[in-house]
């Protein structure tokens, strides 16, 4: 069971290791530390849902109803493209700031309403966590201690990234590197907006 466990660990964490446009946010509101736990959390939680759904068999169910995906990638290119929009604009206007209580800050609920779009809007997240989580996991030896193993790296990789985001905050201290970092992440989410589109 211990190895089923790693393997599903193994597997999760592996699909999640990329930085795309939810681990993105995760870090920037970590180097921001603003609602750093309920953002982790929420997207810990969201793959442990999507997992435990695809460990239970669901997974036939997303491949079943065609019409999901088309949907699903109009929804994400549409949100991506917003966000893009918002990150070149503060990367132009310079509103980046690491403090506290920075000028900018998002309040709790939207934050997590952004949060929340960035995962379940997200086509790819449904192919990781439902469809490929659960048929490797069907296929191992105790499908529950695999599927736990991919919801704990989720829960280890999220708030590693959340928290351990502070490391940086002497580089971002600087406007100079929010300007780089907004420009960065506004073109990350256009290229994953059209991406989408293109599919």
């Amino acid at each position: 069971m211990v190895v089923v466990f790693f393997n599903g660990f193994a597997l999760g964490f592996g699909l999640i290791l990329a930085i795309g446009a939810q681990n993105a946010f995760v870090l920037r509101q970590g180097l921001r530390r603003e609602h750093v736990f309920a953002i982790c959390l929420t997207c810990a939680l969201s793959d442990a849902a999507l997992i435990a759904v695809g460990v239970a068999g669901f997974g036939v169910l997303v491949q079943a109803a065609p019409w999901i995906g088309p949907l699903m990638r109009l929804a994400g290119a549409a949100f991506l493209a917003a966000y893009a929009v918002m990150a070149l604009r503060a990367a132009w206007h310079g509103s980046g700031g690491l403090t506290a209580q920075g000028q900018g800050a998002l309040a709790l609920g939207p934050a997590l309403g952004i949060t929340l779009a960035f995962t379940w809007l997200n086509p790819h997240v449904y192919l990781d966590t439902v469809v490929l989580v659960g048929s490797v996991a069907s296929q191992s030896a105790s499908p529950f201690w695999f599927g736990l193993g991919a919801m704990l790296a989720s829960f280890v990789f999220f708030f590693s990234l959340g928290y351990g985001a502070r490391l940086l905050a002497p580089l971002f201290a600087r406007p100079q590197a929010w300007r780089v970092f907004d420009t960065a992440v506004g073109l990350v989410m256009a290229a994953l907006a059209c991406k989408l589109l293109v599919m």
